[in-house]
């Protein structure tokens, strides 16, 4: 299976915090068809200590992912673990040149297009959705405090957004002391003009899951779509907020007997070749 995207967009603003402690990769004006990985961090941590977490993460797994693609036998999700083990290193080369950063940590919302398949990755409570035909047919679960307590019973889904510890995370790259566990989910289920959405919680307290549904049945090109939830979150967002909106071009699947086809030839003239 081959994929191939439109125009990526993306939204990456400070909203009405005195920083920006939200990251993304790759950067709106470098970002073009060929890129196949996509990344969207939240620091946490005060001051700048979030601010640079957040980008230590995106520059740390997108070098790993640049070096070392190569040179791996095949990509799978232990690739993408070793891209965050090598991040939580580089955390700690970090702090410890300069301590004051100590208790820095971020999100992690990772999106890879592998040849066979889609690779999305998170830990934190940023999300990525994917959409067609403007319903909702994916969304990866918060690392969160609410979100458990809601998985428990112990409180409604209504309740949450307005619950006192709905910003409490139990999943963030911190450092190799306290390795992050990831959710890596492997997604073949994808079609041409499927949209795929990662963002930060400052984009999902102004957005509910009914209202971006309601964004993505619109007749809206992409760029609409985004710049949609750029001007809401410009005057109703209290964090910074980023998103990255990737729309499939096409998916082309190798026919089965194609591929036995190919493999048979390959096997009887491959000698002559």
């Amino acid at each position: 299976m081959n994929i191939t995207i439109q125009k990526p967009f993306s939204i990456n603003e400070i909203g009405k915090r005195f920083n920006n402690e939200d990251s993304i990769y790759p950067n709106d004006e470098v970002v073009n068809i060929n890129n196949r990985l996509f990344l969207v961090c939240d620091g946490v941590g005060g001051s700048n200590k979030g601010e640079v977490a957040s980008s230590i993460a995106c520059d740390s797994i997108q070098t790993y992912f640049r070096n070392f693609s190569d040179t791996e036998k095949e990509f799978d999700p232990q690739f993408i673990e070793k891209s965050v083990r090598y991040t939580e290193i580089r955390f700690d080369e970090y702090i410890r040149n300069n301590p004051s950063a100590a208790g820095m940590a971020t999100t992690l919302c990772l999106l890879y297009f592998a040849p066979e398949c889609v690779y999305l990755t998170h830990a934190g409570d940023s999300r990525i959705y994917q959409f067609r035909n403007g319903k909702m047919i994916f969304k990866t679960e918060d690392h969160s405090l609410v979100n458990s307590m809601v998985k428990n019973g112990k409180i409604k889904p209504q309740d949450a957004e307005k619950h006192p510890q709905k910003n409490v995370i139990y999943r963030a790259i911190q450092g190799s002391h306290s390795p992050v566990e990831i959710d890596v989910i492997k997604i073949t289920d994808v079609l041409p003009d499927d949209e795929f959405l990662m963002c930060t919680d400052g984009v999902t307290e102004v957005w509910s899951d009914d209202d971006l549904c309601k964004v993505f049945s619109t007749g809206l090109s992409s760029e609409e779509k985004i710049n949609t939830i750029r001007e809401s979150c410009r005057s109703r967002s209290r964090d910074n907020y980023s998103a990255y909106l990737i729309p499939i071009q096409e998916v082309n699947k190798m026919n089965v007997f194609k591929q036995i086809f190919l493999y048979a030839f390959t096997l009887i003239f491959g000698s002559f070749l």
